[in-house]
């Protein structure tokens, strides 16, 4: 089972992290890190990532992964990348995402009629790619599987465990890991948080998400108009 897991600058390093930590702990599975270079991958606030190899050098994928981020804008408009998704994808034996990850995945037309999550402040732009929004922390529509945004990777990474490994496999590195949340405050969701909070957040990211809008319009236009 070899797991390839996307990474591209900008990218936000827990919707990465999270799953890797839980992918690597899957017996008999191989991890295998890839961008379009060989150098270091800089994620959004500044971390390193050191990939195995360029996208011209990957070998075959069972599980397709591709994490979210600031950084999701340029891939959805870099032709190059989002062919190499594409056929990757078509090919997977799993096509997978984390928090606006999904967002790539239906750039690349790898969504088109599949139920699928992402972030809450994205989940509007999916229907430009043909997907179905909906609003759980992790999706599975066959073989496609997508996780909500960026903590959701950790639900997401044990859902996929227990689909390709066995449930008992999932609860044991959920133990190992420690996963027992209980977060000090009820503010991690639009349908939990207070509503001007939410609205606080909206303003904030208005500007961002309006590009980002404008982004995935023109990439829905190549593989999915």
């Amino acid at each position: 089972m070899v797991i390839g897991m996307l990474m591209f600058p900008d990218m936000t390093q827990l919707d990465f992290t999270g799953p890797y930590e839980i992918f690597t702990k899957l017996p008999g599975a191989e991890v295998r890190t890839v961008s379009l270079s060989a150098g270091p991958v800089v994620a959004n606030g500044g971390l390193r990532f050191l990939p195995d190899a360029r996208v011209d050098d990957a070998p075959a994928f069972d599980v397709l992964f591709v994490p979210g981020g600031p950084g999701v804008g340029a891939v959805m408009e870099d032709r190059a990348l989002l062919g190499f998704v594409r056929e990757r994808g078509l090919h997977a034996r799993y096509v997978t995402s984390v928090c606006t990850g999904a967002l790539i995945l239906g750039a690349a037309g790898l969504l088109k009629g599949y139920r699928a999550t992402t972030h809450w402040l994205s989940l509007d732009l999916l229907p430009l790619f043909g997907a179905i929004p909906v609003s759980d922390r992790v999706v599975i529509d066959g073989n496609r599987i997508t996780g909500g945004g960026v903590t959701a990777g950790i639900d997401f990474a044990l859902s996929m465990v227990a689909e390709i490994g066995s449930p008992e496999t999932a609860r044991m590195i959920q133990l190992v890991i420690e996963y027992n949340p209980a977060p000090p405050f009820a503010s991690g969701h639009p349908s939990v948080a207070d509503a001007s909070l939410v609205e606080e957040v909206r303003k904030a990211r208005k500007a961002q998400q309006q590009q980002r809008e404008e982004q995935a319009k023109r990439a829905a236009a190549w593989y999915c108009g």
